[in-house]
């Protein structure tokens, strides 16, 4: 039913052969095409999620991480679920009270 396509991951851009497409014989079924739904284009922040979900930066080095960033306000991605990285840390990683309290 389904076959590898290219696709958008959020703050980390379009990944090859990372998605699922309908194949030809369900396109008819495809939502996106039948209502001609197109996804919007990411506003720009200083949120550093992909970086974050790439290992390349650990949450408290995004300067939204505890602050603007906070599992009851996110940003990006990772703070969106208790699985992100960055709301995993901010509940079970040395962050400093001021922050996690919303002080910081």
């Amino acid at each position: 039913m389904f076959e590898p396509c290219d696709a958008d991951w959020r703050e980390i851009g379009r990944l090859p052969g990372s998605g699922l497409a309908l194949r030809a014989a369900f396109r008819e079924f495809d939502a996106g095409r039948r209502f001609a739904v197109r996804p919007g284009r990411p506003g720009r922040t200083a949120c550093r999620c992909g970086e974050v979900m790439l290992g390349v930066l650990e949450p408290p080095g995004c300067r939204l991480f505890g602050r603007a960033c906070r599992p009851e306000t996110p940003v990006g991605p990772c703070m969106v679920s208790s699985e992100g990285a960055c709301a995993a840390w901010f509940k079970y990683e040395d962050v400093p009270a001021a922050a996690r309290e919303g002080r910081g």
